[in-house]
């Protein structure tokens, strides 16, 4: 017990810079779906404790694997999604253990019925790029970190137990009976470990490749097969003999190493592929060189201080654990999907090389697109233009690579799941090249972006091109559908405008316009239409279910995006004053959370505002479009107060791979981008003293909020580089010019500042008098 007690000091005093105000431990419990283990900017790899695998059907809350309520730990896997809403992967599982073996998991309610042990969180140490904890039943002290394509693991051991290491190939997020179609595990003659397993999950046929090695010699080691009832095995021969000490191949597969007693910690190192298992062994001998941990981690360390410095935040304690904690989560994804060799796999589940005219570049997987293109990519298009650059570079791939001539919609590891809606990453294309990224063929772009905007079969496009919306009778969610269709195509209308491709301009700007196709005036709602033109009845705006007239959201909810022609919304509702009182009504409504207890997503309720889901993302924000800013600062206190805090529980619904945390980095800053695509940005109000940003142009824009505190919520005036701002939007080129941006909060609302017609946003209709 002296020894971890030595350890876990140690590890608290080895975190440093900014990188010290991040807690990973924030999303770990209730819904927020993030992880607490180590992993590095975007990298492949992310090594984390696994507290349950349940079946698909209850798994919702160990999207990420981890449940901070849980008791016990069953092993660390080195892959996993941050704050996602649907989930698997949980590869590789591994888990350390003195004395005797179990083969399998046991009850958690129950001490000692399988290898997983308790834990206590006084134990646990997490932080950018390392995790450590104490295993309570084998008295082991765990330690991880990672590098880009690499887990490493400590393990110390108790000096008078055998040490073993039991890596389980059976386990998986969002498991059920028969999701490993096969798999595969080897010992080779130079005690290198690697396998495969193929999975029917998320993305069906998965495959994913392993190599592991070890600090120290296997004193033994036996390999299992655990299915049962095979019908049919083959013939007898190596490599297919129940517990044979050199490979294995089946659909149950184990294997347990053994170390004997110890005098020093077992050190592991594994590398992973999408590939296969040479350039799993190719990872691991390019990247994984050494067996010293220590530095390991401290490089982990170094790569976050140096990501997470582009901002240098002031502010209280809380403040920057939030600030920080939030941009550490925006950094997860999309994560490295490639090997040292430019080997990658694709949506057609071929292999590939990442390479084009431009040359060769980083590939990288793991798009929630109907979460990100909102505020997560913005942000890295604002922080880390040339990141942006290798994203797009990696998105053109796969639409080529797609056997749709799709981009992607949700994918991860290269692979398509198909989830969600809309064709969002034509929006992050465009918001980049709008922004002024370059460094990717914008032409083999644009094309990519028509050929998934113009492609039948999904998600009922074929109708939606007819008769200017998707028709319910033909397609689930066909309000919604037809209006986030509608803003990517604005978004690949500003695309060919920009490459001055008038004729697609044309074509997708008259697209964009095909909301008001689901209008219904007489309702003020968002309503799906059947093929008949008529709305489908009956007609219930509270309701919200899957496979209804709105993804994840109810009418409530929906009929606020139209990001792309807010001016036009406003119009709809009757102007300023009804637009504004009809915000006021969703915020301000009375609402039992129960009516959405069928829908796992819709949490963080305000009224019928849900921030825990991103539709209700911009809404706060549309006050500033209707003569009402102060409206939009009194409405983001309410949420930044009510739904975030610094705690486990400190995201009220999934982060989506860095949305919810994106959301929250703008909206401290002051300004958020309600219209990807769009160079603007709608002022809110900040929330923090002072901000520095560090500009990859080597400018640094500087926001000061002056008397910011609970008894200041308001904006009473801002400057732009000392001159006062009139408008209620920021542009891009502001930011990238450097300066600075200095807000004067005040205890009461300033209702004269940014009321102005030519001060709001622009939008694709007028704005009335």
């Amino acid at each position: 017990m002296a020894t971890s007690l030595v350890l876990l000091s140690t590890g608290a005093a080895a975190a440093n810079g900014h990188a010290a105000a991040v807690d990973p431990r924030i999303g770990t419990g209730g819904d927020g779906h993030t992880f607490p283990g180590a992993t590095v900017p975007f990298g492949m790899i992310q090594l984390s404790p696994d507290t349950a695998m349940p079946d698909f059907k209850h798994a919702y809350k160990w999207a990420a694997g981890y449940q901070y309520g849980d008791p016990t730990i069953m092993g660390f896997s080195h892959t996993h999604f941050s704050g996602s809403g649907h989930s698997d992967l949980g590869d590789v599982l591994v888990m350390p253990i003195a004395g005797e073996v179990k083969l399998d998991p046991g009850d958690p309610t129950k001490p000692g019925s399988g290898y997983r042990s308790r834990f206590s969180h006084a134990s646990e140490v997490e932080q950018a790029g390392y995790y450590a904890v104490t295993l309570t039943d084998y008295g082991v002290r765990a330690e991880l970190t990672a590098s880009r394509r690499i887990g490493w693991h400590r393990y110390t051991f108790p000096k008078n137990q055998p040490a073993h290491l039991l890596l389980d190939l059976r386990p998986s997020i969002y498991d059920y009976p028969g999701k490993v179609l096969w798999s595969r595990l080897r010992v080779r003659s130079d005690g290198t470990v690697s396998g495969c397993r193929t999975t029917r999950g998320w993305a069906p046929g998965r495959e994913l490749c392993f190599a592991m090695r070890f600090n120290q010699t296997m004193v033994s080691r036996t390999l299992y097969d655990r299915e049962t009832d095979v019908l049919y095995k083959g013939f007898a021969g190596p490599g297919n003999q129940p517990e044979d000490h050199d490979a294995e191949n089946g659909r149950a597969l184990e294997g347990v190493f053994d170390f004997g007693k110890l005098d020093k910690p077992l050190l592991v190192k594994v590398a992973i592929s999408s590939v296969s298992e040479a350039n799993a062994i190719a990872n691991l001998d390019q990247d994984g060189k050494g067996w010293d941990f220590d530095a390991r981690r401290a490089d982990a360390t170094a790569a976050w201080n140096k990501a997470l410095s582009v901002i240098d935040v002031e502010g209280t304690p809380a403040q920057r654990t939030g600030f920080y904690t939030s941009l550490y989560h925006a950094m997860l994804a999309p994560t490295l999907s490639m090997d040292v060799n430019g080997e990658y796999r694709g949506p057609d589940h071929q292999v590939h090389k990442a390479q084009d005219k431009e040359g060769t570049f980083d590939f990288y997987s793991s798009w929630s697109m109907w979460d990100v293109y909102r505020a997560e990519e913005p942000l890295m298009v604002l922080l880390w233009p040339d990141l942006s650059t290798q994203f797009i570079r990696s998105l053109i791939a796969a639409q080529q690579d797609s056997p749709f001539g799709m981009l992607p919609v949700w994918a991860y590891q290269g692979l398509e799941t198909w989830c969600m809606t809309g064709y969002h990453a034509v929006a992050i294309i465009a918001d980049a090249y709008i922004k002024g990224v370059r460094g990717f063929d914008a032409d083999q772009a644009l094309k990519a972006m028509v050929s998934t905007a113009t492609y039948g079969p999904y998600g009922d496009l074929a109708d939606y091109m007819k008769l200017g919306y998707v028709p319910i009778d033909k397609e689930t969610e066909a309000g919604s559908k037809t209006q986030e269709y509608a803003y990517d195509d604005w978004a690949v209308a500003q695309m060919a405008k920009a490459l001055g491709k008038h004729g697609i301009y044309a074509t997708f700007e008259k697209r964009a316009a095909n909301w008001r196709n689901v209008w219904d005036p007489k309702t003020d709602f968002m309503r799906a239409k059947l093929s008949n033109g008529q709305f489908r009845t009956p007609f219930d705006p509270t309701s919200a279910a899957y496979g209804s007239d709105y993804t994840e959201a109810n009418a409530w909810q929906y009929s606020w995006y139209v990001p792309q022609d807010v001016a036009g919304l406003v119009a709809a509702y009757g102007g300023d004053q009804k637009f504004v009182s009809k915000l006021d009504q969703m915020f301000d409504a009375k609402v039992d959370p129960a009516i959405f207890k069928n829908v796992e997503d819709i949490t963080g309720l305000i009224g019928w505002y849900a921030h825990g889901n991103e539709p209700s993302h911009h809404i706060a924000y549309l006050y500033d479009y209707a003569g009402a800013p102060w409206k939009t600062q009194q409405r983001l206190k309410q949420i930044m107060d009510s739904q975030y805090h610094d705690g486990p529980n400190g995201l009220v619904g999934n982060d989506d791979l860095g949305q919810m945390s994106a959301w929250y980095i703008f909206t401290a800053l002051g300004f958020y981008p309600v219209t990807p695509a769009s160079v603007e940005y709608a002022i809110g109000r900040p929330f923090v003293p002072k901000a520095v940003l560090h500009l990859p142009n080597g400018h640094t824009f500087t926001i000061v909020a002056e008397h910011l505190d609970d008894a200041h919520p308001y904006v009473g005036q801002i400057t732009l580089n000392g001159k006062p701002l009139d408008r209620v939007y920021l542009r891009h080129g502001d930011i990238l010019a450097g300066g600075e941006l200095r807000f004067v909060m005040q205890a009461e609302p300033n209702r004269q500042w940014g009321t102005a017609v030519t001060a709001r946003p622009t939008s694709m209709s007028a704005y009335g008098p």
